[in-house]
């Protein structure tokens, strides 16, 4: 069951950014989805196989056992389960947020987290383009946090399928209204407001961290409304990753060494 849920929260969400993309693009593409997606897509094979022989269970089944168990603090508060839900959520995205300070501020983090930046283009196969080692130090964050807290297996569940969600939705080349982007912005992160993040500009490289919920940018100050070039001429990437080749999954894997 939990596998049939994402799997048809990814593929639904996946094909309808896609089919966004295809007819109401944000920018133009340099780089076109036949040269690019396939690596980045190969990528994700490579994340899931490394996760799947590198942990006994998903995010939800460590839940499942912190529950057996009677593991974490949520439990002892005895709060209605929506609430205890509503909690686990937003304790993981805030986790979320923080860590993803992190992999922008440590370097050797860092290392491992420029794969996601090094796309030249900025699509909805951007937001799967992580390093399968950067995957992995995230699953063990967030294990941590499901066990320590205590946090249910739905909750578990339901925090994966939205953070993949909105990180497809956040990173596809969609274009939105201008009016549509201003309101939506203060309840979402909008496709708008994450190129931001992806800018060549360190300043701007280094603001709007969030995947799901703008509020952490807003409260702790790493919100940045707009990129200084708009985002028709904004340069999307990292400069010392432009070639062509660096695309390339073999190269992608091996980046971080380099």
């Amino acid at each position: 069951m939990e596998d049939t849920i994402r799997l048809g929260v990814f593929f639904g969400v996946f094909i309808v950014m896609a089919a966004a993309e295809y007819f109401w693009p944000r920018r133009a593409q340099v780089l076109k989805r036949h040269k690019r997606w396939p690596h980045n897509l190969l990528l994700v094979a490579v994340d899931i196989l490394v996760l799947r022989l590198a942990l006994p269970a998903s995010l939800a089944g460590f839940a499942v056992i912190a529950a057996q168990r009677d593991w974490g603090l949520l439990p002892a508060l005895h709060a209605p389960f929506w609430l205890t839900v509503v909690i686990s959520l937003i304790v993981l995205d805030l986790v979320i947020y923080l860590q993803h300070v992190l992999f922008h501020r440590v370097p050797f983090l860092w290392r491992l987290h420029r794969v996601h930046h090094t796309d030249t283009e900025f699509d909805v196969t951007t937001a799967l383009r992580f390093h399968p080692f950067e995957i992995l130090a995230s699953m063990g964050v967030k294990i941590a946090v499901v066990m320590l807290l205590g946090i249910p297996p739905e909750a578990a569940l339901l925090f994966e399928a939205l953070l993949n969600a909105c990180a497809m939705f956040n990173h596809s080349n969609i274009h939105l209204p201008v009016g549509i982007d201003r309101v939506l912005r203060y309840v979402l992160v909008t496709p708008d407001m994450h190129r931001v993040h992806h800018s060549t500009t360190p300043v701007e490289t280094n603001s709007n961290y969030g995947f799901s919920v703008p509020v952490w940018d807003r409260l702790f100050g790493t919100y940045r409304a707009q990129p200084a070039a708009g985002h028709g001429d904004m340069e999307i990437g990292l400069d010392n990753f432009r070639k062509r080749e660096d695309t390339r999954i073999d190269k992608m894997l091996k980046q971080p060494f380099c």
